[in-house]
């Protein structure tokens, strides 16, 4: 009995994962900026990965499995930001992010910031 709450447990993982991931691969083609897109390549993607992994540890009920699903979430969840921020301030200092979409530019005044020669010296 509690084997198949746990099969069924994983399939909803598999059905809701696979989904999640469908969802972003869809936004990345159809989203009309970069903004958009890299929203959605990383918030679905990371959740869609992530229950995809969960159905896999639930699937198979072993320690060992388990570990490396973990590994693959905390890797997951640690690159997946800091490839989104490398690609925003990348299409930002390329001009690929029109300036009508923002609606704080912190990253124009920190640049302008950093061009300006220091006065206190």
């Amino acid at each position: 009995m509690i084997d198949q709450i746990i099969e069924v447990l994983a399939a909803i993982c598999f059905i809701t994962g696979s989904l999640l991931t469908l969802v972003a691969a869809i936004g990345l083609v159809r989203f009309p900026d970069l903004l958009s897109r890299m929203h959605a390549a990383t918030k679905p993607q990371v959740l869609g990965i992530t229950l995809l992994m969960s159905g896999l540890a639930l699937s198979f009920q072993e320690v060992q499995v388990a570990w490396k699903v973990v590994l693959v979430v905390a890797l997951q969840m640690i690159s997946s930001p800091v490839s989104a921020h490398l690609v925003g301030r990348s299409g930002y200092r390329t001009k690929k992010i029109p300036s009508d979409l923002l609606i704080v530019d912190e990253l124009r005044d920190d640049l302008d910031a950093a061009r300006e020669p220091d006065s206190s010296s």
